[in-house]
């Protein structure tokens, strides 16, 4: 690919930052195909390794109520929609928890005579969460809502999949001379004059056809219409080797999901497979298409949107998703697409925009926002509250969060649930009253195991970290913001 597809929008680009303030900047119907997969209200956690660097993160999609993520999603869809061509798609991506209302959501915003489908995506077979005992079927799929933009001219390439085996052992039963296999198909018009089928007569018998008679004449000639050895009536051969397949329907039961043993997975809790998201590329894309995915995470839809060679644009709040998203597109396995200001500038490179940030302006950052910064860049959930937070300034929820669970305090949300402390401090040298103070926080919070952030440490305030893990073994891990920028973090958290 070269030259950019439009005179006003920017594509090969991915953006770090809250996709609301983004998609703000794009302007309208300048988009032809958008794909998310949003956090799902389904408050669960995870602890993830990222890729080849095994750096151990947190990542969530939790939110208090349903109507909270509804109410978080409801202006990102809209932006989404007024930056949506006419004649362009929206697939959204979601499960069971919410699933119904973010129906009703899309309804009103993108207009209920633009839904055009509900797919449905068989994501699990055996490994499902009816255990025994559970009184309720499993849940195996996702679902994906498929708006247009307005227009019934939307991109549509229709895709197939391989005919059954059993399906062809039951219909393709016949062998031409040649030896090819095929099946008789009838050629009458449904619906005779009224549908405007042609009348005339084929073979000595006179009806209603679906063809014109001049193309019923060629392939009588060919030899692919005559009468079965059975029948009366002329039929075409379908033959077995000139299928396309069967047209794929809105259950995807042939994808499977990514496992840990996959090879294109990165560790990422909810990765989505690539051929998922190239078979919605491909039906709702062109190539050159810009294809926009504002929830990015790993980037598969990003990879995909390379390969098959549309235009893209990726947008993701975590500066790790889309450090993990850049190494994807170069790696030579992959993509081999190189990040590159001046190749991108002629069509033959990536870049990325809005990547935080250098010590020195982290050090410029009022308190509260440089608390901020530090929690997400490790994955953690921040406060609501930045007073009275009890010495603790953020949570990591590691996978284990089920097991050794507590009851969570009144500051808290209202469930059982295990965390790791965050105390962040924005110093050149974090002291030992500073480590003091976090581990009263920690033995309060009945936490084994926190981490504490700052530009540096002094003697005191490390040897105070030995001696609480030596009498207490309970575990402080001291980053510094200069780790965190350089992802030396990964051999801290491994």
């Amino acid at each position: 690919m070269s030259g950019k597809p439009s005179a006003v929008i920017d594509t090969r680009v991915i953006y770090c930052g809250d996709n609301l303030e983004q998609l703000r900047k794009l302007p309208e119907a300048c988009v032809d195909l958008i794909y998310i997969d949003p956090p799902f209200n389904s408050n669960r956690n995870y602890e993830v390794f990222w890729g080849e660097t095994k750096e151990k993160r947190s990542f969530e999609d939790r939110h208090e109520s349903t109507r909270a993520y509804i109410d978080y999603m409801r202006p990102r869809c809209e932006q989404l929609a007024r930056v949506l061509k006419k004649t362009g798609s929206f697939y959204y991506h979601c499960d069971w928890h919410a699933s119904h209302y973010v129906k009703v959501m899309l309804d009103g915003i993108f207009g209920e005579n633009n839904f055009i489908n509900e797919i449905v995506w068989k994501r699990s077979t055996s490994h499902n969460d009816a255990k025994q005992g559970s009184k309720h079927f499993g849940r195996l799929h996702d679902v994906l809502f498929l708006y247009c933009g307005g227009s019934n001219e939307y991109t549509w390439n229709t895709q197939y999949v391989p005919l059954d085996e059993s399906y062809i052992a039951s219909h393709y039963t016949n062998t031409d001379a040649d030896g090819r296999r095929f099946r008789w198909d009838n050629l009458t018009g449904p619906g005779g004059a009224a549908k405007g089928n042609p009348l005339y007569e084929v073979l000595g018998v006179k009806k209603h056809w679906r063809y014109t008679n001049k193309k019923m004449e060629q392939l009588v000639a060919d030899g692919i219409v005559a009468i079965p050895p059975k029948g009366s009536v002329p039929a075409l051969k379908r033959y077995l080797d000139a299928s396309k397949g069967l047209p794929v329907g809105s259950v995807w039961d042939d994808i499977f999901p990514v496992n840990s043993q996959a090879k294109e997975a990165l560790g990422y809790p909810t990765q989505k497979p690539l051929p998922l998201l190239e078979r919605v590329l491909l039906t709702s894309s062109n190539e050159n298409d810009i294809v926009l995915d504002a929830f990015c995470g790993c980037g598969t839809a990003i990879v995909a949107a390379q390969k098959l060679k549309r235009q893209w644009i990726g947008i993701d709040i975590s500066p790790t998703a889309c450090r993990v998203m850049a190494k994807r597109l170069k790696d030579k396995k992959v993509c081999a697409l190189p990040e590159n200001e001046d190749l991108w500038a002629i069509g033959r490179g990536f870049i990325v925009r809005d990547l935080p940030w250098t010590e020195k302006k982290l050090r410029e950052l009022p308190p509260f926002e440089f608390e901020n910064w530090a929690v997400i860049a490790l994955g953690g959930r921040k406060n609501k509250a930045q007073v009275g937070d009890k010495g603790i300034d953020g949570r990591i929820f590691p996978v284990s969060a089920l097991d050794n669970v507590r009851v969570a305090e009144a500051s808290e949300l209202a469930l059982e649930e295990r965390f790791y402390a965050m105390q962040v401090k924005q110093k050149d040298k974090a002291g030992r009253p500073d480590i003091d103070a976090f581990e009263t926080a920690m033995r309060r919070a009945k936490c084994e195991k926190g981490f504490f952030v700052s530009f540096d440490y002094s003697s005191d305030a490390l040897r105070e970290i030995d001696r609480f893990f030596r009498e207490e073994h309970r575990i402080i891990v001291p980053l510094t913001v200069g780790e965190i920028l350089d992802e030396e973090i990964a051999k801290k958290l491994a």
